[in-house]
């Protein structure tokens, strides 16, 4: 038995990346190169006969493990011990793989495995941890067979196999069906395959563990579209041969994303196939990433590309509102004049139809509102017979005998307090269903009730911020940058109307000064719910980015600066954690 030895450290390191710089360095990561010989082809009843395995990092080797192994139950045939060489007497003295795999587990603790047709490899070793009751680390698996497939053509080569694959590329070392040499033959191929995905821009383990064959090809004959994408923050659009927008997207770097579009570890079908489409790449240079986020929102929701899934048709949000007649009843719709119509404030938009749905009959359940859709007149009143919820109880109004117009809102009344912000009596009601229904055992429908309360009081709150934001007539606040400066925003009734960057706090001043001049003029808002609901999520991605940033000045309306109801709807999705924005700011 050769004894494992290390010259470097093995674990990979664990730096907080930016979303646009994700993804771990193949020079920063530690690889051990696995390669068994067995009984076998079978794991669970074949067994594992030799361990050969090479540690590396940053293309040299730093570590090695090599033994036999003998086998408990199985024999080794003559055809194996022609194959491999390994005959029973010389494994007769070698330890058991009880004995071995804690060394070999711990040899490779923080790297990534790769093998030469891993699900082979990784097979043997998960399932001698199984069988023996060890813990199996799960480590990211490398198989360069699926690699080379991917890089290395059957125009190059007649087969994958390692044989032939070694041969290819002219490594130092021969396999030979032993496991070190086959193990350091793969090391060697690894690195070959690393320089093939390099030109294609696959620098990161994450870009190589999620590499795919479907549609690749197409995409790299795209690649040159990147060349003169810039790489600093801003928006880029992908156009086809009619310069019809196909998709946008927004990046703290753009060259280094738009690249990503051509590399092996897109994957996804739809992204493949704009990119089949695409014959032009435009790109919108911004100050700051905010200002990348806030125009991308802004322009896919102007210009609808096909291909992207957010923040298009504000119009077909879902809101819940009282429906205006003489015995109200709430309803799910979409911005339309009902909203206006309504004698209470809306509440909405809700990101999808069935989670308004769901907020609705909780609604329905826990206030005593009419239910039924039939149309109740002053004339019609007393010919009004009650509806099927009314027989079991579950309809107000009319049907619960209440004839009289004022009784029924005044039944309603902390249903109108809802609508308006107060959701106390949403969270009192609520706790008490829900404690009733975990009284009774019925346990999912409590958690439905659970879930839906939350919706609502997250939505709400949502609404809560972009009203109280865009009533600023002016706000400039300031973040640090990415690279130790200061984003500076100008935000004007819940708007953006201005962006720079500085690389000191000291220039500041002048900064502002100048970008103050040329902002953009932002009218006061409407009154109507549906005026303001093409800009609320600009205005939330702004309250977001508010919280992290230092206010520089406020330009208060009627007095009073950004601030919310001290019991209003964030106060309750606060004291939840359905969002972090603070009372007042």
């Amino acid at each position: 038995m050769t004894v494992p030895f290390d010259r470097a450290p093995s674990a990979l390191h664990n730096t907080q990346l930016s979303f646009d710089s994700l993804g771990t360095p193949l020079s920063d990561v530690t690889f051990v190169i696995v390669d068994l010989e067995t009984t076998g082809t079978r794991a669970g009843q074949s067994e594992i006969t030799e361990i050969g395995a090479v540690k590396t990092r940053g293309g040299e080797v730093i570590g090695e493990f090599q033994t036999l192994v003998k086998p408990e139950h199985s024999v080794i045939s003559p055809f194996v011990a022609r194959l491999t060489g390994i005959t029973h007497a010389m494994v007769d003295d070698a330890p058991p793989i009880s004995s071995v795999l804690p060394s070999f587990l711990e040899f490779s603790v923080g790297a990534v495995l790769v093998a030469h047709n891993a699900p082979f490899d990784i097979g043997f070793l998960r399932s001698a941890c199984e069988r023996l009751d060890y813990h199996w680390p799960a480590p990211t698996v490398l198989d360069t067979v699926t690699l080379a497939r991917r890089v290395v053509g059957r125009d190059e080569v007649r087969n994958h196999k390692l044989s032939t694959l070694a041969a290819h590329f002219g490594t130092q070392v021969e396999p030979d069906h032993r496991a070190l040499s086959d193990a350091r033959a793969t090391g060697e191929l690894l690195h070959h395959l690393f320089e093939r995905f390099g030109g294609y821009g696959v620098t990161t383990l994450e870009e190589l563990s999620t590499v795919r064959q479907s549609g690749w090809a197409k995409r790299q004959a795209k690649s040159h579209l990147a060349k003169d994408v810039p790489p600093e923050p801003g928006v880029y659009m992908f156009l086809d041969g009619t310069r019809r927008v196909l998709y946008i997207g927004k990046s703290g770097n753009m060259a280094r994303r738009v690249r990503g579009y051509f590399n092996a570890s897109e994957n996804r079908g739809r992204m493949a196939e704009m990119i089949t489409a695409a014959q032009e790449v435009s790109c919108l240079p911004c100050a700051h990433a905010l200002e990348a986020e806030v125009r991308e929102i802004r322009l896919i929701g102007e210009l609808a590309p096909p291909y992207n899934r957010r923040s298009k048709n504000p119009e077909r949000n879902s809101w819940i509102v009282l429906s205006d007649e003489l015995f109200p009843r709430l309803s799910v719709v979409r911005a339309n004049s009902a909203l206006e119509r309504s004698p209470a404030p809306p509440l909405g938009p809700f990101r999808s139809r069935k989670s308004a749905q769901a907020v609705k009959e909780l609604l329905d359940t826990l206030y005593p509102v009419k239910r039924c859709t039939a149309t109740i007149t002053q004339r019609s009143l007393g010919e009004h017979r009650p509806c099927v919820s009314a027989q079991v109880g579950q309809c107000g109004g009319p049907c619960a005998g209440i004839n009289d117009v004022d009784d029924y809102r005044s039944s309603i009344r902390e249903l109108f307090a809802l609508l308006g912000g107060d959701l106390s009596s949403l969270h009192r009601l609520a706790a008490e269903r829900m404690q009733r229904l975990s009284g009774e055992a019925r346990f999912e429908t409590a958690a439905e009730v659970r879930d839906a309360m939350r919706s609502a009081v997250s939505t709400a709150a949502r609404a809560e911020q972009v009203t109280a934001l865009r009533r600023v007539p002016e706000l400039i606040a300031a973040a640090p940058g990415f690279d130790s400066g200061w984003d500076l925003a100008i935000i004007r009734h819940g708007k953006l109307a201005g962006a720079g960057h500085v690389s000191t706090r000291q220039a500041m001043g002048d900064s502002l000064s100048a970008l103050h001049s040329t902002a953009e003029w932002v009218p006061a808002p409407g009154a109507l719910p549906q005026e303001t609901d093409s800009l609320a999520e600009e205005s939330r991605l702004l309250a977001g980015w508010l919280e992290t940033a230092e206010l520089v000045s406020v330009t208060p309306s009627g007095g009073h600066g950004w601030s919310l109801p001290r019991q209003g709807a964030t106060s309750h999705a606060l004291s939840s954690g359905a969002v972090r924005l603070s009372d007042s700011v």
